[in-house]
């Protein structure tokens, strides 16, 4: 029970590696704000009454879309309304893209980055004074090893996502004063939404170039986000960990 009586935020907490991630959480005691786009859809009520099937379970939702700066910043209040406290934070959600670099509109690559760097960090800065009144609190970034590894059509998903994992280390530089640790993960291939939408060919090149020959899980992801969020990690921040089976 490493998180009892925390209070985290996770974003695209309903499917993949968020999903993974609440559900660990919850386990090890957590109280969790699970930020979700649609918190009305049928599958998300499904997704939340499976939930609350577990005995002692504390899970809420709230709106989240990172696209937009309106939906950001009421996001930011109901989190505060709802919990004058905040200990973790895991940015997930996130948005993809694959094209190559000529046929990359500059549309889709404004989408990606207001999904995956400038919506991300406004409501890091929102949450992160949340932290600060109790001097503590972990923040968890979702990068990935597309923001390290040059594949080709990765130009606008791995662009924003090392932009991402950049501004982790200027966040746990400046929010380490305030008792605020700050990392990332950056996955490699893992069984999501997301892997579906790769080639076969770009997910068996990818698997065949790490040390233990495997497609990841959303488990591997959320283990590691649970030692981040946790007292087992005190003195790590600043750190970008690769989840990806040892790709070299």
């Amino acid at each position: 029970m490493l998180l009892t009586d925390k209070v985290a935020v996770v974003t695209g907490a309903n499917r993949g590696i968020g999903d993974a991630i609440t559900r660990t959480f919850l386990a090890h005691g957590a109280r969790v704000i699970a930020c979700v786009r649609d918190p009305d859809a049928r599958q998300t009520a499904q997704w939340l009454a499976s939930l609350d099937a577990q005995p002692g379970v504390q899970v809420q939702s709230v709106p989240l879309d990172l696209a937009d700066e309106a939906s950001v910043k009421a996001a930011v209040k109901a989190i505060a309304a709802a919990s004058p406290r905040l200990d973790v934070l895991v940015n997930n959600a996130g948005a993809a893209s694959g094209a190559i670099m000529q046929m990359t509109s500059m549309a889709e690559l404004r989408r990606l980055f207001d999904v995956n760097f400038f919506g991300q960090i406004l409501l890091t800065q929102g949450l992160a004074r949340l932290m600060a009144r109790n001097k503590a609190g972990s923040i968890v970034n979702l990068a990935s090893t597309a923001a390290m590894i040059a594949d080709p059509g990765t130009l606008a998903y791995g662009a924003s996502k090392a932009a991402f994992a950049r501004a982790t280390q200027s966040m746990a530089t400046e929010l380490g004063a305030s008792g605020i640790r700050v990392n990332a993960i950056a996955p490699g291939p893992t069984r999501t939404d997301m892997y579906e939408q790769m080639t076969p060919a770009a997910r068996e090149r990818l698997v065949e170039s790490s040390a233990l020959k495997r497609t990841g899980e959303p488990q591997d992801v959320a283990n590691v986000a649970l030692f981040l969020a946790s007292e087992l990690s005190s003195f790590v921040t600043g750190q970008i960990l690769r989840v990806d089976g040892g790709i070299v």
